[in-house]
């Protein structure tokens, strides 16, 4: 029989164990402190970035917001970004993505000024570097989730063939080279790749991140695989993954839901970030 794997309790229990250690270590008015960049208006960002300051509330990090309006300059943006760099109380800045059209070509030039002891996004290319070297202490916020909570269920990713359908610097890549480090062998797919279907049917795993809403199919898996959903749509009204769930939860090993699954470890992972910027750049 199929079991979930419930990213909510999983987070839950992390952002307990990160509160405990955040009261252990910081006194109480020198917690860990996040700054979020909020441009516009986009509902969706909204909701992350309200998510993001109320998981800060629970395990004791404390947070700033800035709201831009829609058609800021790219030097208000900069000057904002520039400035929290400077704030001793920040240990990590968040720039939450996408960003207007306007500013989207700009978008890693305002990514790279960000002080990369205080990208807890894990975006710069200084941090993209030392992740592929193996020196990192950050790695990008939904990949790292992806690791952890496959663990929490029990499984050694060691051994195990993954395919991966995301090429994306947020995704699949940082998450190629993190199971790289568990010693997977790891297979990543992409609008070029022929016959898609053919590397799932062989993999252990599958993570897909595609954009589109019942993606992967039941017959795209192998009995008793694990299925990871990145993926976020709305379909009537109704938030949903990339794979069909209903019919893979009959044939699948794990799987994550949507909402519920992937999504809360992001966030999680994010406290975790600065948590250990704030242990990086106080405790030393």
């Amino acid at each position: 029989m199929v079991k979930l794997i419930d990213g909510k309790r999983i987070a839950s229990e992390l952002q307990q164990k990160l509160k405990d250690d955040i009261t252990r270590l910081f006194p109480i008015n020198k917690r860990p402190g996040l700054a979020t960049i909020l441009i516009g208006e986009d509902p969706a960002s909204q909701v992350y970035v309200r998510n993001k300051h109320k998981a800060c509330e629970d395990v004791g990090i404390t947070s700033k917001g800035v709201v831009l309006p829609k058609e800021v300059s790219y030097e208000k943006v900069a000057s904002t970004i520039i400035s929290f760099n400077k704030d001793l109380a920040i240990d990590g800045i968040l720039l939450q993505l996408p960003i207007p059209e306007h500013l989207k070509s700009r978008t890693n030039e305002l990514i790279e000024l960000i002080a990369p002891e205080k990208d807890v996004d894990c975006y710069t290319r200084i941090n993209m570097g030392r992740l592929i070297a193996g020196e990192g202490i950050f790695a990008p916020c939904t990949p790292k989730g992806i690791v952890h909570m496959v663990k929490a269920m029990g499984e050694s990713w060691e051994g195990k063939n993954v395919t991966i359908i995301n090429r994306s610097i947020e995704v699949g890549k940082p998450l190629a080279i993190l199971l790289l480090k568990e010693n997977a062998t790891v297979t990543v797919c992409h609008t070029r790749t022929k016959d898609v279907g053919a590397h799932c049917r062989s993999a252990d795993v599958v993570v897909v991140a595609v954009g589109r809403a019942k993606f992967l199919t039941s017959e795209m898996v192998a009995e008793n695989s694990i299925v990871i959903d990145v993926g976020m749509n709305r379909v009537e009204g109704k938030l949903t993954g990339d794979a069909d769930f209903e019919a893979l939860s009959s044939k699948v090993k794990f799987i994550t839901p949507v909402p519920g699954g992937v999504g809360p470890m992001t966030v999680a992972m994010l406290m975790e970030n600065t948590f250990l910027a704030a242990k990086q750049r106080r405790l030393k």
